[in-house]
This record gives C-alpha cells, structure tokens and sequence, in this order.
C-alpha cells in the first residue's frame, strides 16, 4: 500500500506540473522554467547554452537587458520576462531546520503538505556532533529540490543564522548554534555544506540549493527595553569584532563555500552593515572571496533610509548599499530607486551590472537556466522523498543527541515496567507547536513529550498553567499537584515558546516565565515520587532553586526539539538512548539581567566598572550552568595517550623575536604554514550502560592581549559500550587553534604555556620560538 501511495503521488506530481506546463503555453504567458529546450528561439541564446561556464552565460544575459529590466534583478520577487523565456522567480525561502512556509518563495499544498522538521538550531547544535549537522542539511536540501521540482519551493534558501549567541535574554538565540565562535563556525560549515553539496558527478561549482549565512554582523539585539534593532548601532571593539563575531561567518564563506551572506538590520560603530564597503566588498568578496551574492535582510535597505536616516535621499541609499557590494535588496527599494540613482550619477551602471551578474551566477549554479528541472540533476525528486521514514527517525535521532542531562540524582533512567502511573504536568507537557520554534514549516507529524511518555506508560495529564505564561489566572495548582501526589512519577515540562522569546522580542528576565516557579515547587513538594523538570526553550533560566532542590530528582533542557521531540524525550527518559548532550550557551543567574544591559556589546570583563564579560569565554561571574556542562548515565574517563610538551615556531632568520622577549607572534606567515600536532586521548567507558560521549578540547592561553580563559579548540563524538575503551584524535593547527586576537584586531600566537582541557584531564605545553 505505501509503495502504490508513493507512486500514486509521484504521478499526481507529473500531472500538476504538466498541467501547469500546458495551461501556460496556452495563455501563451511566462514559462514556468527558464530554457525550455522545446523553444527553437532560447535555444540559440548564449545564457541557456549549458556547455558553457557560468560567468559567460551570465555576461551574454547581461548584455541582452535593459538598464530598467536588470534592475528587476536586484530584488527577491523577480520580475518575469517574457522575451527572453525567463519566469518569475522569488528568492526568499527559508530552511533553518527543515523547509519552511515563512518564506514566499515556499508553500506547502496537498501534493507536499510538510516536511521533517528538525530541532532548533540552539539543540542540534548541542549535540556537538558535526556530522549530524551535515547530515541534517542533505535531508533538507533533499526536500528542497523534491518541492522545487513540482513547483512548490525555490532553490535559494536564507538560512543558517550563525550569529554568536552573545546575550541569554535575545529572542533569535534559538536559531543559533550558540555562543562559541568555533561550534558555530562548525556548525555553518556543516550545515551548509549539507544543503549545497551537489555531489561530484554534478560539476565542481554546482549547487543543489543555495545557503545563506546571516545576519552579518554583530547582530543580536531585536527588541529590548525600547531599543530596536533597526536602528540599534552595535559599537564593538576590533578585537571583539575579529574574536567573537566575524569567525563564524568566515568559516561559513571560506570553509562552507556558502552561495550568499546577509547584511543585518543594524549599524557596527556607526554604519548600516549593508552599507558598509569595507564589510562587504573588503572583508566578504575580498577577503574571504565570496563566491556568490551578498543580500540584504529584509526591507534593511529601507530601514536605512527611512529609519536610520543614513543618507539624504533614496537614490543615495540605492547607490552607497549597491557600491558597498549589495547584490541583492530583500524588498522593493532597489526596484524603486536605482534607475534613478544612475540618472542622477550617484551609481554607474556598470555597478548594477556587477551586482546582477553575482545573482545570475548563482542562478547558472543551480541549474536555474538549464530547462526543466525534472530532467536535471535531483529531478527525481518528489513527493516521494519528503516526509520519509528515515528523515523522522533523523528529526528524532538529532533531538536525541542535542537534549542536556543537567541533574540525576539516581531517578533516570525510569524503567517502564516498574510504572503505574506517570503525572505529565506542565504548560509545555502537551507541546506541538511549541516544539518547532520559529521559522517553522508544516511538520509531517507531531509526537508531543505526553504523547511520547504515553506511548511507554500510562499517564495522568495535567497542564498546570493553560499557557507559558503562566499568570495567577492560569495557573492550574491543585489539579496539577493531586496528580503528582498519586503517581508513581512525575514529569513536569515547562520553560517558554514564541510569546516569550522569537524575532523582534528578547527577554527582560531570566527566571522562569509568570509563575512557573511557584508550579514546579508545588508539584514537587506534592509528589509521591520522583520528579523530572524538563525545559523546553531556546534560551537559558535560572533555575537554581530547582537545582538545588532535594524533591528535584532530575533536570533536562531539550530546546525546541522539533516534531519528534515527545519522542526523543521518552527515549532519553527511560534510557533506550544514553544523554550526551552539552549545553552551547552559559546559563546565567538571574541577576545578570539586572546589572547587564543587552545592548552593551563588550565581550570582555571590566572589573573596574564591575562589568563581568559574556559567554564562557570571558565571563567572571558565577553560573547556573556552564557551557559544556551535560551528564550521562554512564561514566568517561579520559587518559592522555600523547600530546606534545613543547612546541617551536621556526620564525625566519633575523626575526626580532630571537633577540627580544615577545609575549606573541603573528598568526600568519611562513612559519605558520603546516604547523600543527595532535593530541591522542583514550576514552573508556568506566559504567555499566552503553553510550555516546562528546569530548570536548579547550585551551587556556597565556594571559597576553586580553585572552580568553579558555576557548574551544574541537569536539568530538564517540559511542562505546560498558567497559570499551576508545582513542579520540584533535589535530591542533598552531596558528590557527592556538591564537588569540590582539586589542587592535589582529590574530597572533601566544608565546608561553598553554594548558589543554578535556573534563578533569589538564596538559601543559609551552609555545616558544
């Protein structure tokens, strides 16, 4: 039956979309698809010849355009034209974590009604596990094109986010892969590679869909205390810029080779990102050789003009972002305003040419002018490939990893066959919605945490608060604490959804939303047995009083965890998988939010000003959590196999460094060039229960230029079973690895010891010339 379904609906698939071919023949209107290699006129045009590279056939569509048409070219709802056989496109699809509806330029219908949608950024990226990133972004990419060959999706999708999770209170946080510049780095490289990967057998430059790194840079302020992000000016040191904020997106366009980065809504020391030449055509297309367009987030161009009041007059606002090395304008201010930009002189239009030929080559790489995608490389993609068994049980498996074991005080993992009865209580226990956070796409199904516990034991749902809110209205205590008192264990979820943190909302507190609190101290203090506290969210809470608490047997957090997160939960709960997850960002006690104001972008502590610093990297305050932190229900331990204890840099002849004491050394250079080591690690599961182990690599630099405490250096995963031992390998690469970045913003090598860090393990190696 499944099979006929399958092929039922592949061929439903064919007959839409040769339907929709006919009816616009008919009409005698704009091809669905560009080249169509059945009109003798567009075969004979250079752009729609296929043997030839990229950047020809652009030139040739190039030079066969108007000034008003190529304009049209310069926003994401691009015009259809008719004379040269080239349809409508719309460039603005979105695909965080699965295909998403938020985006124009994706729907869903009855032929495609969802796709697997995985777990927030924020909780795969808790996995630490970069082949899961990769992995998450084939399936995705897969989806893509199966619903862009039946008409349904475009092929240039704006995500990953990869900006540092720099504030615990920022609403976006959740779609971060968190605060550690390297995870994130990896993260973007993963994931992008992921969903771009057109295999070898395609050609070396293709792509099967087009990424998008945002939002650059030194965003991650929304809305906070009357401060917006549309006109909020981030002021960030060089060194804080290059340290923190930058090497994601570097690793992103020269690691991922990603197709496209977006320009953010806010000014960095004074200027509009997307208006900035020295940010996008110096850092991005110059140095880190961007190949593909640089887009504006959306309706920015505008922002900058009409809110940031940046330039005198629109056509001015048109020619600065367009020479600054904008290439593509989310909104209609470039459609409006650049034909007369260059009538006034203020832009030339070899300008526009320069930016339109970047998006037309990106088309080319997609295949976007080479006919009917069902008979190009994934034109066997369809219905069929959306929403496959495998695809959820990869949702499931990445909510699995990425969901942090933070207390056991024995009670987990539950077994089933010694429960009666379980109280699933909570204003996220019966989540759906909930758990695909934002920039969301219909899910294939939802498998909710009381659905998930239900599927293993009998239970007893009580909500506690009728939302997250959790105001004295709503809140629920008596139902919610009779039924913990009569269970054999309860299992409290709570924590926050969009109407807490999202896009355009960040947090003014830490503590649990409304009176939360008082519903998890209740329900605890009532309860026959143990508790469980389960915290869905994207961001961090302080919830020492629940970690400190006797009557709190357990504590989880398993961020947005995607469609099968009830699933995963009850996997997880009652230990068919082993919790290996750590956790991306440091959870911060309430306090911080009182004395810290969000807009204050300083990632370093200032301890005359009583100022702590952020991240783990910097901060000097004390925490709930700490980034990394995670259990198991096994025991590691870790042996150091080799490391080396001193490691020379060989500095060119005469270098002043022989003769003088210098506390570090350019991280670049000839004698940076293939110098590296490893460090071998034997890892043994010590306990009585198979599982994965995420490994964690820091380094604590010599206290020169301000360093870090300690930064990550890798990660890796490895599954052993009870009493398996295992070598985990890191490949340190001096330079790179080792170095810090100086006051004025440039990446040297510190000189002295370094101390290397995986748990309790500590070795010392000195770095000398």
């Amino acid at each position: 039956m499944a099979t006929a379904a399958a092929a039922a609906k592949g061929f439903l698939a064919m007959l839409l979309v040769a339907a929709a071919l006919c009816s616009n023949a008919a009409r005698a209107q704009t091809p669905v698809f560009a080249c169509d290699a059945s009109n003798a006129t567009l075969a004979g045009y250079g752009f729609c010849d296929r043997s030839a590279s990229a950047a020809v056939r652009a030139a040739d569509l190039l030079r066969r355009l108007t000034l008003a048409e190529k304009v049209g070219f310069l926003v994401n709802k691009q015009a259809a034209l008719p004379r040269l056989g080239i349809p409508a496109y719309e460039w603005w699809s979105e695909a965080l974590h699965g295909v998403s509806y938020v985006g124009p330029g994706t729907r869903f219908s009855p032929l495609v009604p969802g796709a697997t949608s995985f777990p927030q950024p924020i909780l795969t990226a808790a996995s630490f596990n970069a082949s899961l990133f990769r992995a998450i972004g084939e399936v995705v990419s897969n989806e893509a094109r199966a619903m862009h060959n039946v008409g349904l999706a475009g092929l240039t999708f704006w995500s990953p986010n990869i900006n540092v999770f720099r504030d615990p209170r920022w609403g976006r946080g959740q779609e971060t892969p968190g605060e550690d510049p390297l995870l994130a780095s990896k993260y973007a490289a993963g994931y992008v590679a992921g969903l771009q990967d057109a295999g070898g057998g395609v050609g070396g430059d293709a792509l099967k869909v087009a990424a998008c790194c945002k939002h650059y840079t030194a965003y991650d302020v929304d809305s906070w205390k009357g401060v917006e992000r549309f006109t909020f000016d981030a002021v960030v040191s060089q060194q804080d810029l290059q340290d923190t904020f930058q090497p994601p997106f570097k690793s992103c366009v020269i690691d991922g080779n990603v197709a496209s980065v977006m320009c953010s809504y806010n000014k960095v020391n004074g200027k509009p990102t997307c208006a900035d030449k020295d940010l996008l055509s110096g850092v991005i297309r110059g140095d880190w050789k961007l190949n593909g367009y640089i887009v504006s987030d959306c309706d920015s161009v505008d922002v900058l003009y009409n809110q940031q009041h940046y330039t005198k007059s629109p056509e001015d606002a048109a020619a600065i972002t367009i020479k600054s090395g904008l290439d593509l304008n989310c909104g209609n201010f470039l459609a409006q305003h650049t034909v007369a930009a260059v009538q006034a002189g203020k832009l030339s239009e070899s300008d526009v040419d320069r930016a339109v030929t970047n998006n037309f080559i990106v088309l080319m790489r997609l295949g976007y002018f080479d006919g009917d995608p069902r008979k190009l490389p994934f034109g066997g993609l369809g219905p069929k490939d959306v929403c496959t068994s495998s695809n959820q049980e990869l949702a499931r498996e990445a909510a699995r990893q990425g969901i942090v074991l933070l207390k056991n005080s024995g009670a987990l993992p539950l077994s089933a066959k010694s429960i009666r009865s379980m109280a699933v209580i909570g204003p996220n226990a019966n989540a759906s919605f909930t758990m695909i956070g934002n920039y969301e796409g219909t899910p294939c199904k939802y498998t909710t945490p009381l659905q998930g516990l239900g599927a293993n034991v009998a239970t007893v749902y009580r909500p506690g608060c009728t939302n997250v809110g959790c105001s004295g209205n709503s809140l629920q205590l008596s139902a919610a604490t009779q039924a913990a008192a009569t269970a054999d264990v309860t299992v409290l979820v709570v924590g926050a959804d969009q109407s807490i943190e999202r896009e355009s909302l960040d947090r003014t507190s830490l503590l649990l939303p409304g009176q939360q609190p008082q519903l998890v101290s209740a329900v605890a203090n009532a309860s026959r047995g143990p508790v469980i506290l389960v915290i869905m969210s994207g961001g961090p809470f302080d919830i020492s009083f629940a970690k400190s608490s006797g009557k709190i047997s357990a504590i989880l957090w398993v961020g947005y965890p995607g469609e099968a997160g009830g699933a995963a939960l009850a996997d997880i709960l009652f230990g068919y998988h082993n919790p290996s997850g750590r956790l991306p960002v440091t959870w911060y006690p309430a306090s911080f939010a009182d004395k810290v104001p969000m807009t204050d972008m300083r990632m370093r502590p200032d301890p005359s000003a009583g100022y702590p610093g952020r991240t783990y990297r910097f901060y000097t305050g004390d925490t709930v959590y700490a980034f990394g932190d995670g259990l198991s229900y096994t025991n590691f331990a870790h042996h150091l196999v080799s490391a080396p204890k001193q490691v020379a840099l060989p500095l060119a002849e005469g270098h002043t460094c022989y003769t003088e004491h210098c506390l570090s050394v350019e991280a670049a250079g000839d004698h940076c060039g293939s110098l590296a080591f490893d460090v071998h690690l034997r890892v043994r599961n010590a306990g009585k229960m198979a599982g994965r182990h995420t490994v964690l690599l820091f380094s604590s630099p010599p206290s020169v230029h301000n360093a870090p405490a300690k930064h990550l250096l890798g990660f890796e995963k490895v599954s052993l079973e009870p009493g398996q031992s295992g070598v985990v390998a890191f490949t340190v690469d001096v330079c790179k690895d080792l170095s810090v970045v100086d006051e004025l913003g440039i990446r040297k090598v510190a000189l002295g010891s370094h101390t290397l860090h995986v748990g309790d393990l500590k070795h010392t190696l000195n770095l000398r010339v």
